[in-house]
């Protein structure tokens, strides 16, 4: 079986969050944030992550905007013209229109993290991303990060 986690920096400390992913022996990391470089993101800033991964963790680093959300469909999003279920449909048409599930080779996946800034999952795109290849590769348990 493989396991995919994902986690949310916000709202996290940065020895909660380097914590989780060592606790639980994720091997790398991989952001799919449409930017990794926002001085808001703190620990989490794309050049930064990777080092703090690779010193604390042993972890690998990757960012992958194939995973990424567009800034206009998170735009429509944020500013509430668009309801979470259009945008978990727009997100999932984006995700097949760029053939990401040929793209991946399952058992890459084993001891990966899908990264992003939301808190929890529920409503955010990694979760959706994750259960795309749950649903696309069947042998894949996820685990969300957030205490």
């Amino acid at each position: 079986m493989i396991k995919l986690f994902t986690i949310g920096f916000t709202g996290k400390s940065a020895s909660q969050f380097f914590g989780l992913l060592r606790n639980n022996g994720v091997s790398t990391v991989i952001d799919s944030r449409i930017s990794n470089a926002s001085q808001l993101a703190g620990y989490a800033k794309g050049s930064d992550l990777k080092f703090f991964l690779g010193e604390i963790g042993g972890m690998g680093y990757e960012h992958n905007l194939d995973f990424a959300p567009t800034k206009e469909l998170l735009d429509l999003y944020r500013n509430k013209k668009m309801t979470w279920a259009e945008y978990e449909t727009a997100y999932l048409n984006l995700i097949d229109m760029r053939k990401i599930g040929s793209k991946v080779n399952p058992e890459q996946l084993h001891q990966h993290c899908l990264l992003c800034s939301e808190h929890g999952p529920e409503k955010c795109h990694r979760r959706l991303l994750a259960e795309y290849f749950q649903h696309r590769f069947n042998d894949i348990e996820i685990v969300h990060l957030v205490k």
